[in-house]
């Protein structure tokens, strides 16, 4: 498939004139061709306009047409072979191993996205029956679903520009809600984003939705995105990105007339915690794990390892000691753009600046595009005075503080911003300690890990991926698994319809074949 540099509104496919983004090659620094038209607020508006005359219809497509759509999108992804692994390669300077495996994660999303709107769970049909003989009073009959919110704008991500952008995990669960989708490309990635984009397309006219169920802008600017999350004709936002970023969208949502749910995955360090038993006897060995967790993919990854709690002494010296020479033969990699590069090489800077913070080891050096791990180390007491010790540095750096002892661990995790993971390390005379230590864990993270890393998400019905803010900008909810649905979907109750006018869920009957609460009990299809 040839790469145009084309906006998708709709069904058509056109140039932007608002100003041009170009592709970066990751390794090499070099421009790549085609220029990328960005969007202007005329094909803003057309997108909007598309994407919301083709809500009410979409939202109520069978379910097996509607999960026969998604398994169409994974179907044309596949499709498009080896070509889009290469275009991928070039603009983020990810490995070939990596992007197959993030190819095949996108297209697992779409495929457990469409067993879940064939199961027809997600509609938490709630039946009371009218009970017109009840004293004092008679209730009427209620019946409940829940329906799709309206279109969803979803803004790719930098670090998975498969899993986590046009049609990554938060367009597959919009789309599975009954959501129309405006995507705002990252352009970091412009050619795969619309590599993957006509895939989406295809799907769209190969299916018969509506033609505004899906459209595809580019931005030259912060202007269009901005626009899109403002439009009165989009009723939610799927982000992943930066906390500056996020929090921007998330003000815009909610000074609009009408305030939407902004659904941000933006900030964290991810908590790494050695209990003292596991320390002495497996140290060197979670060490060698701890140096693979944080390297990987240049460590940017979301659930990198970005710091290490452990009681001070010769075991928490020899863990050290053992990642600071497997870190040392780390080699440097390339970063996804010269930006995260640079911001990442100000990080580590900024770490390094710090007094009472020592440099325990540095990956080996590389050419201009790359960057090197780092590994730092401090004291409690600094911790808990230093506010920008606390920050997330994207990238594979990671700092050790020095605790006191475990109860000075878990007064620094209560004192931490919410986070997307926390991963413990354990052997069995830890056990009592660890129980203490689980509800402040549980207050501070979406996801507790024992003797593992956070980077690897399992895209699963019982994952989540999110957290407290600033983790994600709002802890009840996951952009990674089955339950992300639900971000996109609202209850509506109906009393007293008509069982002609009831939605096919609904009725007495239960045409659709889904389980229901009735009168407080479950019933199967």
């Amino acid at each position: 498939m040839m790469v145009e540099g084309e906006l998708l509104i709709g069904g058509r496919a056109m140039r932007g004139n608002n100003g041009t983004v170009h592709a970066t090659d990751a390794a090499s620094g070099e421009r790549m061709a085609p220029a990328f038209g960005g969007a202007g607020m005329q094909e803003l508006d057309e997108a909007c306009r598309l994407a919301w005359g083709a809500f009410d219809a979409y939202r109520e497509t069978a379910p097996e047409q509607r999960a026969a759509f998604l398994e169409r999108i994974a179907e044309n992804i596949l499709a498009l072979g080896d070509a889009l692994i290469e275009r991928c390669m070039r603009e983020s300077g990810l490995p070939r191993a990596r992007l197959e495996g993030e190819r095949g994660r996108t297209v697992g999303q779409l495929r457990l996205f469409s067993s879940v709107v064939r199961a027809g769970d997600f509609l938490d049909v709630r039946i009371d029956p009218a009970q017109p003989d009840r004293k004092p009073l008679p209730r009427s009959d209620l019946r409940l679903r829940q329906v799709a919110l309206g279109p969803v704008a979803v803004f790719g991500a930098s670090n998975f520009p498969l899993a986590f952008s046009v049609a990554g995990g938060d367009t597959a669960a919009a789309l599975a809600a009954g959501c129309p989708v405006v995507v705002k490309a990252h352009s970091a990635h412009p050619g795969t984003s619309e590599m993957v984009g006509r895939a989406v397309q295809r799907a769209v006219r190969e299916c018969g939705m509506p033609e505004g169920t899906f459209s595809l802008l580019f931005d030259a600017g912060r202007e269009i995105g901005q626009a899109l999350v403002a439009d009165p004709r989009i009723k939610a936002v799927g982000f992943t990105g930066s906390r500056a970023g996020g929090t921007a969208l998330m003000r815009i949502a909610a000074a609009r007339p009408e305030p939407i749910p902004v659904y941000a995955e933006m900030s964290s360090i991810n908590p790494v915690v050695l209990f003292p038993h596991a320390l002495a006897a497996r140290g060197v060995q979670i060490a060698q794990g701890f140096v693979s967790s944080l390297v990987l993919g240049a460590g940017q990854f979301c659930t990198n390892p970005g710091l290490v709690l452990a009681v001070d002494g010769q075991d928490l010296d020899r863990f050290i000691a053992a990642a600071s020479e497997a870190l040392a033969q780390a080699p440097a990699a390339t970063m996804l753009t010269p930006g995260i590069r640079d911001a990442y090489q100000a990080g580590v800077a900024a770490l390094g600046s710090h007094d009472t913070v020592k440099l325990e080891a540095r990956g080996k050096d590389g050419g201009a595009t790359q960057a090197r791990a780092a590994l730092f180390s401090t004291d409690a007491a600094s911790f808990r005075r230093e506010r920008g010790l606390r920050e997330e540095v994207f990238g594979a750096a990671s700092l050790v503080v020095r605790c006191a002892n475990l109860a000075d661990m878990q007064d620094l995790l209560e004192s931490m911003e919410g986070q997307l993971t926390a991963a413990i390390h354990i052997d069995d005379a830890d056990h009592a300690d660890a129980r203490r230590m689980l509800p402040t864990l549980e207050r501070r993270a979406g996801r507790i890990l024992v003797n593992g890393f956070g980077t690897g998400v399992e895209v699963s019905h019982a994952m989540v991926h999110g957290g407290p803010y600033p983790a994600t900008s709002d802890g009840r909810s996951t952009s990674v698994g089955s339950m992300a649905i639900q971000r996109f979907l609202r209850p509506v109750c109906y009393q007293d319809l008509p069982a002609a006018l009831l939605p096919p869920a609904l009725q007495p009957d239960n045409p659709m074949q889904v389980t229901r609460l009735v009168d407080g009990v479950v019933v199967p299809a």
